[in-house]
């Protein structure tokens, strides 16, 4: 196909605001709309291609399969390859199971489904995930399976017959996406049917520019459609942001102007010629590699820091990126497409090959948990703690950082239920700007069936966040971002507002309800005390990792002076929440209170830092590995029928 290089210069215009908005640069709030304007190139190139083959009599299902080997996965076989030792190193335990398990998934183009069924795109935990951006090239990848063999088995009943069926799918895939982005916004974001719409406009656009009786724009039309097409781009970028509901209608401003862009933007144009230019073009042929690189770099940036890096390091891991991006699409990208030098038969079982490897590193890591790092000593206590009881954990991510810890101690199974910022009560809902209507009491009321169904013989653990949850406010006016614009947590009766008496009532409901389980133990685990600090602790254990001690593992000498909160601070924080708890599950003879309150606590202090296992928290008010295990350890004796009362 004829080369275009206002494509090119488009791919620029894609790529740097989405590495803009994931470095978090509040200028470009909207940056994640790059990846539509991809998805429409995508369309664009794919059609363009397997029409111009079909018209010919030319087009191969292998040859095409050929080609998205050579373009998709060198690069990222390296990238993957990359940021397996830096993960291993840097990411904590339950990070690194997470990490295997989207090797093994990225491998086969799934990666999509794997984050989908994990956490939204705009939570904070996704910024830790070093290939969360690989959803993308699943859903284009997953599209390119289907469409060719669509377009081949209509082209033989003509073209008419496509246009039909391909407007049919076009058309339901945005009525879903629209459906989806306020039903279910992260099922909108994440997958192919939400997506399909997208592709489509480019295919369409496709059409159009390779009918021979097309008509033909005049230069005022071409100039102003393609200005409007950038300026619709532009728009989304800087006017979009986390709280837009995606990628339904308001997609449709990003994915018409890339179209706009397609269809009038020639080197005959201003437009074209500014699009076109060398910066831009010489960006755009890096993009993909761009792509691949950013995500990780500002992981481990990330998970290295004291706190969120700065922009300047932002800026420089930015220029990191596209450094490594020119190098990566000279010597990877460029001789792999070069049938000479790399034939179809090395292709392809370099693609197994690759992919073999990858989904066997993914599923050994899964397997072993992500390989949690302990000292010997802490070995020896696990070994102490040892118990085979299963154990069902339901809550949101103070629920979540147990696993780590159970993981070590116990050799049954675990069942993880657990949904970042969602309250583990039946029908209790959460709404901000990070959670939809219904979403949360959705996704616990299923756990909950499928609970009561399996009538398991298991400990059934009940955690969340509760006095944030009570209270609506972060604990000394820290960690704000992470509960901004918190709203009422609402029961089926939404004319209850009262944030303690919704807590209440969604507690007893739910305790009700498990209590009839025959099989099962059931235990409300109180939650941990808050430190409002991320600049004690946290800091000193990222300095432990940084000068070469395993996560988790003992640190002599270390400097913990300002690793606590007082006592009485984390009482006052605490007193209502624990009322609450005590009072409901006094009404259930088979339910069981841990309050670790001793453990983290002495009279003056709630501290951060013990001696036998090292640093327990790793941010505000989440766990580290070292402090899931020391958590549940104590959780475990409780729990022992030798160990009626906590020690």
């Amino acid at each position: 196909m004829k080369y275009r290089r206002e494509i090119d210069g488009l791919r620029a215009l894609a790529v740097l605001p989405v590495i803009l908005f994931h470095a978090g640069f509040n200028m470009f709030s909207g940056g994640f709309v790059g990846v539509d304007v991809f998805f429409v190139i995508s369309g664009y190139l794919i059609t363009t291609i397997i029409v111009s083959e079909l018209e010919r009599g030319k087009f191969s299902i292998v040859n095409f399969y050929e080609r998205r080997a050579r373009r998709i996965l060198p690069a990222l076989f390296l990238v993957m390859l990359c940021s397996i030792p830096f993960a291993w190193f840097w990411l904590r335990a339950h990070d690194m199971k997470d990490f295997f398990e989207s090797l093994f998934a990225v491998s086969l183009f799934l990666s999509n489904i794997l984050f989908w069924s994990e956490s939204g795109y705009f939570d904070t935990a996704t910024e830790l995930k070093p290939l969360l951006h690989t959803w993308s090239l699943a859903v284009e990848e997953q599209y390119y399976i289907l469409f060719p063999l669509l377009m081949m088995f209509f082209w033989r009943h003509g073209k008419h017959w496509i246009f039909i069926v391909l407007t049919i799918i076009c058309i339901t895939s945005f009525v879903f996406a629209q459906w989806a982005s306020i039903a279910n916004p992260s099922m909108a974001f994440y997958l192919l049917p939400t997506r399909t719409w997208e592709l489509m406009i480019g295919a369409f656009s496709a059409f159009f520019l390779l009918q021979n009786n097309r008509v033909k724009f005049t230069s005022n039309v071409s100039e102003t459609g393609g200005w409007l097409g950038l300026a619709l781009i532009l728009f989304s970028v800087f006017s979009y942001s986390k709280a837009t509901p995606f990628p339904g209608f308001y997609a449709l401003i990003p994915t018409i102007g890339t179209a706009l862009i397609i269809l009038f933007a020639t080197q005959q144009t201003t437009i074209g010629k500014f699009i076109g230019n060398k910066i831009f073009v010489s960006i755009g042929l890096i993009s993909y590699s761009a792509y691949l690189w950013h995500q990780p770099l500002f992981v481990f940036a990330r998970n290295i820091s004291y706190n969120e890096p700065s922009n300047i390091v932002f800026i420089i891991l930015t220029l990191a990126s596209i450094v490594l991006a020119y190098f990566t699409w000279k010597y990877i990208e460029t001789p792999f497409r070069v049938k000479s030098k790399f034939s179809r038969k090395f292709i392809f079982l370099f693609s197994a090959f690759g992919m073999a490897i990858f989904i066997s590193i993914g599923i050994f890591g899964h397997l072993n948990k992500g390989f949690p790092k302990t000292t010997d000593i802490k070995k020896a206590f696990t070994e102490k703690h040892r118990i085979n009881d299963d154990f069902i954990v339901l809550g949101d991510s103070h629920a979540s950082h147990l696993i780590s810890g159970l993981s070590s101690i116990t050799s049954g199974n675990i069942t993880d239920y657990t949904g970042s910022g969602c309250i583990p009560f039946r029908n209790v809902d959460r709404y901000d700007y990070r959670f939809k209507p219904g979403a949360c009491a959705k996704k616990i009321n299923g756990h909950l069936d499928q609970i009561i169904a399996k009538n398991p013989k298991a400990t059934i653990i009940l955690s969340s966040m509760g006095p944030v949850y009570i209270d609506g406010k972060p604990f000394n006016n820290k960690d704000y971002a992470r509960v901004t614009g918190l709203g009422v947590e609402l029961i089926t009766d939404k004319s209850i507002k009262n944030r303690g008496k919704v807590f209440e009532i969604g507690l007893r409901t739910t305790l009700a309800e498990l209590s009839q389980l025959k099989n099962a133990v059931i235990v409300v685990a109180i939650d941990i005390p808050e430190l409002g600090i991320d600049y004690g602790c946290s800091k000193q254990e990222k300095e432990a990792v940084l000068f070469g001690s395993k996560f988790g593992d003992f640190v002599k000498n270390p400097i913990t002076d300002e690793c606590f909160v007082s006592r009485k601070n984390y009482n006052e924080r605490s007193r209502a929440y624990k009322s609450i708890i005590n009072t409901v599950t006094s009404e259930f003879s088979k339910v069981r209170v841990f309050d670790p309150t001793e453990f983290f606590c002495d009279k003056n202090k709630c501290k951060g830092f013990n001696p036998e296992y090292g640093f327990l928290y790793h941010d505000f008010d989440h766990l580290s590995n070292a402090g899931s295990l020391f958590y549940t350890s104590k959780l475990v004796d409780f729990l022992k029928p030798s160990n009626p009362k906590v020690l």
